[in-house]
């Protein structure tokens, strides 16, 4: 065992890691990155050994909306980008940052662990082709993705047909000639239900609740880059919204979908302008929740009994972070509770990176919150007040950034904020920081 107590471990190399590297470096903090697959990219890479990408998969925002402000996506890169464009997109990133030179590819990390208190190091094992190995480090930064671990449900009996999580649906051809039933509704649900509708022989989507759904284009521009330029309270942006959503979706019960027993914003809209339109020809049956499995019949709470051959569970992923206990990262229900959703309340050498969730946050702002977290190890390290009072602050206790939202009581909504809450405590930080290390 090596030590290496001058450098933080960064693990991840997907946008969210590739942002810290980049601030990490700014801010002259040594770090070893530590990446599972041969490249950068994260899920985007569909070669990648936790990808869960598909052939049709896209941005659901819009690139205008998502991209980092100081690396804009290249001309003629599309509204809405494939999974190849953003892949490229990272390397791109990558070199032009000098980022791979950081990272150590083909590294799985199995086990991270403190030697003590807050400053007394941690030990990392990793393992890649050569073996298993350990080093000690001043601290560690966690940025391996939300978005790996399948949530599985469980139904009572056992269904004789193809069950599948959607992280295992990679190709349209899965569908051919099937009937296929896809479970849940989100973003993924969605966009897989109209691959099998094209694919399959008939294509049916279980919802257990009702979903808000936004069109990719507003009056012919990306919809997520119409708003924003006046801020409005919440009642009245919601009654706007949802004005504008009946102009451009109509009432999505009139074709089988629930009505949302929640109000617009208290979870993620459905962004996807073709769900409705095959919904509306026929070509997609909307079902209720799954009561049992009878062979290759799905049995439903309305009573209603269908024969499937084949089902896709689009029932989302599980935070996972298995190389570390569970009670070291404050974890509370669904997910670690941390100050701004990065930050250990009383641990100055562990950060979780990227566990933040919030309509149109992007990727910027997810730098924005790797930007905070390096400029605070920086300012504790030069000694600033500023660093020494956010340390206080963040030991005092608080609340998750939710600007007073009622966000569902769900394991996906667990670290949910509100946007311009979240971005304004962030960028407030990272002001302050600044100061401090300009004295």
């Amino acid at each position: 065992m090596t030590e290496t107590r001058d450098r933080f471990a960064l693990i991840g190399a997907g946008p969210m890691g590739l942002a810290a590297a980049k601030v990490l470096a700014e801010q002259d903090i040594p770090f070893q990155g530590f990446e599972l697959h041969s490249d950068v990219g994260g899920l985007w890479d569909i070669d990648g050994p936790k990808s869960t990408m598909y052939d049709s998969a896209h941005l659901i925002s819009s690139k205008t909306m998502t991209e980092f402000t100081d690396f804009p996506m290249r001309e003629g890169v599309a509204d809405y980008p494939s999974h190849r464009e953003l892949k490229q997109y990272f390397r791109d990133f990558a070199r032009a940052f000098d980022l791979y030179r950081h990272y150590h590819f083909g590294a799985e990390v199995t086990k991270v662990e403190p030697l003590g208190g807050s400053g007394e190091g941690w030990r990392v094992s990793w393992s890649d082709a050569e073996g298993t190995h350990d080093e000690v480090f001043a601290g560690v930064l966690i940025a391996n993705g939300t978005l790996s671990e399948p949530n599985m449900p469980e139904f009572p009996g056992q269904f004789d047909g193809a069950l599948i999580h959607s992280s295992g649906y990679r190709s349209a051809s899965q569908f051919d000639s099937k009937r296929v039933l896809i479970i849940g509704a989100g973003n993924s649900g969605c966009d897989i239900a109209v691959d099998a509708i094209h694919h399959g022989q008939s294509c049916d989507l279980s919802m257990r609740r009702g979903y808000y759904f936004v069109p990719k284009y507003v009056f012919g521009k990306p919809a997520d880059t119409m708003g924003g330029l006046i801020k409005l309270p919440m009642w009245l942006k919601r009654r706007i919204d949802g004005l504008i959503l009946k102009w451009f979706v109509g009432d999505p019960q009139r074709y089988g979908f629930p009505k949302p027993d929640y109000q617009l914003y208290e979870s993620h809209p459905v962004v996807n302008s073709l769900v409705m339109h095959h919904a509306g020809h026929g070509d997609l049956a909307i079902r209720p929740d799954i009561v049992r499995f009878e062979g290759k019949t799905v049995h439903f709470a309305d009573g209603s009994a269908r024969d499937y051959d084949m089902i896709v569970a689009a029932t989302g992923y599980k935070l996972h972070y298995p190389f570390i206990d569970a009670a070291l990262l404050n974890w509370q229900g669904d997910a670690p509770h941390l100050y701004l959703n990065a930050m250990h309340p009383t641990r100055d050498d562990l950060f979780v990176l990227g566990m933040v969730e919030a309509s149109g946050l992007g990727w910027q702002g997810r730098h924005e919150q790797a930007e905070m977290v390096a400029r605070y190890i920086a300012g504790l390290r030069d000694g600033t007040t500023e660093a020494k009072t956010l340390q206080r602050e963040k030991a005092k206790g608080f609340d998750r950034a939710t600007g007073g939202m009622a966000y569902l009581d769900l394991p996906r909504m667990a670290y949910y904020v509100d946007k311009a809450t979240y971005r304004k405590a962030v960028t407030g930080w990272i002001a302050r920081l600044k100061r401090g290390q300009a004295a």
